[in-house]
């Protein structure tokens, strides 16, 4: 049955719509004038004539950013640190998650653990000790110092535990009773039904992973090891000509170095944005199951 909505309810209908369009629209337009300026030839994008449009057309940007072994070579570290990463993170969030969402006759001191790592989301050890850490252990300069320090995400570990403390607990005593282990029932009873958990919090390491810049400048020593964003900011914001050779920057003087660095943020955008029509489904589901239980 249809409730009639109300002159009140209408009108905040209408202000919500209306909210959320002019959002979007804010949130698009930078966006638009990204590409727009990344497809306008050098004259036009220096005497200020691009807006939301394209001005005497050319792919010349994305040329010159598709053939500069350097982004390669940043992209080949970024994907390499994006499924690494993102692999550590899920698997340890779900070791963590399991033991922390069994009842307190089973685990008596949970909440006391969890409490623990939610106080870390608060208060960490700071950069310096963190950087201190990551250099007394040997691993600057390697994949693993982008990845260890943030191995574990207590966000996603809450949004992962609230999950499993969903499942109903008469699936894990029949899973005891088969003869199935901890290890059993974790990996093939409440891995498999948490999927919408398990791909929201995927999306969240990946794109973590895939943003994530300012590590890659204090933790990598040399420039050539520079994940994809860090070797972006180096061009984008500091434009720092260390990371780019002769011939580059010699083309680039041919180039507008707007228009090049717009190509350069969509091109890097674009892995990104291929993976949310694969795990969307799942992630309003995951978001509000995995929320809703304290």
């Amino acid at each position: 049955m249809l409730l009639r909505q109300t002159r009140g309810q209408k009108i905040f209908s209408v202000f919500n719509y209306a909210l959320l369009t002019l959002t979007a629209v804010l949130c698009l337009l930078p966006l638009i004038h990204v590409i727009a300026l990344s497809l306008s030839d050098n004259a036009a994008v220096s005497g200020g004539l691009v807006t939301l449009w394209p001005v005497r057309f050319t792919w010349e940007p994305y040329v010159y950013v598709l053939e500069r072994s350097a982004f390669w070579k940043a992209f080949g570290v970024t994907l390499q640190r994006a499924a690494l990463g993102t692999a550590v993170n899920v698997l340890l969030v779900i070791l963590l998650a399991y033991p922390l969402s069994m009842s307190r006759e089973k685990l008596r001191a949970r909440t006391l653990y969890v409490w623990i790592f939610f106080f870390t989301m608060l208060f960490n050890g700071g950069l310096i000790p963190t950087y201190i850490l990551i250099k007394e252990i040997g691993i600057m300069d390697t994949l693993w110092a982008l990845i260890l320090p943030g191995a574990v995400t207590v966000f996603n570990l809450i949004l992962m535990l609230n999950f499993f403390r969903q499942v109903p607990e008469e699936l894990e005593d029949a899973a005891m009773i088969d003869g199935a282990g901890h290890w059993r029932t974790l990996w093939q009873i409440y891995v498999p039904i948490s999927t919408p958990a398990t791909a929201t919090i995927t999306l969240f390491c990946v794109v973590g992973h895939w943003n994530a810049w300012f590590d890659g400048l204090i933790y990598m020593r040399d420039a050539a090891h520079y994940p994809l964003q860090s070797y972006l900011q180096t061009i984008v914001v500091k434009f720092d000509f260390q990371t780019m050779s002769a011939t580059d920057a010699q083309r680039l003087a041919q180039l507008n170095d707007r228009s090049v660095k717009a190509a350069q943020m969509v091109v890097a955008a674009v892995p990104i944005l291929l993976v949310y029509p694969f795990l969307q489904k799942y992630f309003v589901s995951g978001i509000k199951l995995g929320s809703v239980k304290g």
